[in-house]
């Protein structure tokens, strides 16, 4: 059954690579759209999955997020209970139940995210943060993590 994963206290530093690998679950949907909303969703949200990456689920540095309906990845900050503007890009080089290898590198002023197709997408650090402890996935079976 697909779920969430979240570690805390990691000490991911400027420099630092995180490194995952694992399953797309085959039913991938999403949803972190319901986890600062008060109002309940009335219709099933679209497949994606999510890689959360900041100071806890509260203050998102990076928000990773894959949409298969809409065959793009979304990328946003959140913080102070808002979400910044999405940037988004169409190389969606992955699919539901796939085996993904995905490496997130944290520079003092932005992450570079690496795709399975070795594709680079970069997202601006907008929180200002230099560490990193907090990482959360939602419909992602991890199956290896490393920091280097």
């Amino acid at each position: 059954m697909p779920g969430t994963l979240e570690l805390t206290n990691m000490d991911m530093k400027p420099g630092t690579t995180l490194k995952l690998k694992g399953r797309i679950a085959s039913d991938a949907s999403s949803r972190s759209f319901s986890l600062w909303s008060t109002v309940p969703l009335t219709c099933d949200p679209p497949p994606s999955f999510t890689i959360n990456l900041g100071q806890d689920k509260n203050q998102l540095n990076l928000h990773f997020n894959p949409r298969f309906g809409e065959s793009t990845i979304v990328c946003n900050s959140f913080s102070g209970g808002s979400w910044g503007p999405e940037q988004r890009d169409s190389n969606l080089c992955f699919s539901p139940g796939s085996e993904v290898k995905i490496t997130v590198t944290f520079q003092k002023d932005e992450f570079k995210v690496t795709l399975p197709d070795g594709y680079q997408l970069t997202f601006p650090n907008r929180l200002g943060h230099d560490h990193v402890s907090y990482l959360g996935l939602d419909q992602l079976h991890l199956s290896s993590f490393k920091l280097d």
